[in-house]
């Protein structure tokens, strides 16, 4: 489990990479340590704006090199919502970082919880599109981004758990054996939506999630049911070849 000496160090490299690149115009502080200190447990979120001029892909795309070979980051998945493209890092200690690239132009507050950190924000008011919420983020049915989405609701729901947030703790904890069943459909060819050919896995491939659901909202039985629930996903992740599953699952050892 890292330390928060060792969340904020990463911020200040990141921080100093993000100055450093004249590409990048502003930053900010997203997520719980942008209303305040949060707590141990909370991931480290941060968010730029880049020259109008330059693709932001081109951004990550120089940064990514830097954070595995520098920092021993493991990227798990990417998500593209509107003019703004994130990433996601697993670090050692299961550190997770959120990394996220915006246009200058529209570099502007999406929430409450936004702390400038460098430069200026755009003006005029944040696009909020009307549209209906989605019990999880739309996951590409591609191995790597589902496993790397399980370790992310993964790393939620163990943060949950310590901060008493037990319903939403089981939320994730059925997310993570979600994502891993998603996984065993996808090596055995059947498609991976909405559960519904997961009753035509093979039998030895659903005992390997017999333990993963939540005896009871209480965090014992959140805990095993969560512990049960990684050792599956980085299982299947292995046999699909997710190329990071080996690295990942020794940065989980404590959850499984």
């Amino acid at each position: 489990m890292f330390t928060v000496e060792q969340r904020d160090a990463l911020r200040e490299r990141v921080l100093r990479l993000a100055k450093e690149d004249d590409r990048v115009v502003a930053g900010a502080a997203v997520g719980s340590l942008a209303a305040d200190d949060g707590d141990r447990f909370s991931d480290l979120d941060l968010t730029f704006g880049v020259a109008d001029h330059v693709p932001v892909h081109a951004v990550l795309a120089d940064w990514t090199p830097w954070l595995i070979d520098e920092l021993g980051a493991v990227r798990l998945t990417a998500l593209e919502r509107g003019p703004t493209v994130y990433q996601v890092f697993l670090l050692p200690d299961a550190l997770q970082l959120d990394l996220s690239v915006t246009p200058a132009a529209r570099f502007r507050p999406a929430g409450p919880r936004f702390r400038l950190l460098f430069g200026e924000t755009a003006a005029g008011q944040p696009e909020r599109p009307v549209r209906p919420g989605d019990l999880f983020i739309p996951t590409p049915a591609v191995a790597a981004d589902v496993f790397g989405w399980g370790v992310v609701y993964a790393l939620h729901a163990r943060a949950c758990i310590e901060r008493r947030r037990l319903w939403q703790a089981e939320h994730y904890v059925g997310a993570v054996r979600d994502h891993g069943l998603s996984l065993a459909c996808l090596r055995h060819g059947l498609p991976a939506v909405q559960a519904r050919r997961y009753d035509d896995l093979p039998a030895e491939t659903l005992a390997r999630f017999g333990d993963t659901h939540v005896g009871a909202v209480a965090p014992a039985a959140l805990r095993a049911a969560l512990g049960a629930s990684v050792l599956a996903l980085m299982r299947e992740g292995a046999e699909a070849g997710v190329p990071c599953a080996e690295v990942v699952a020794e940065r989980l050892t404590e959850l499984h």
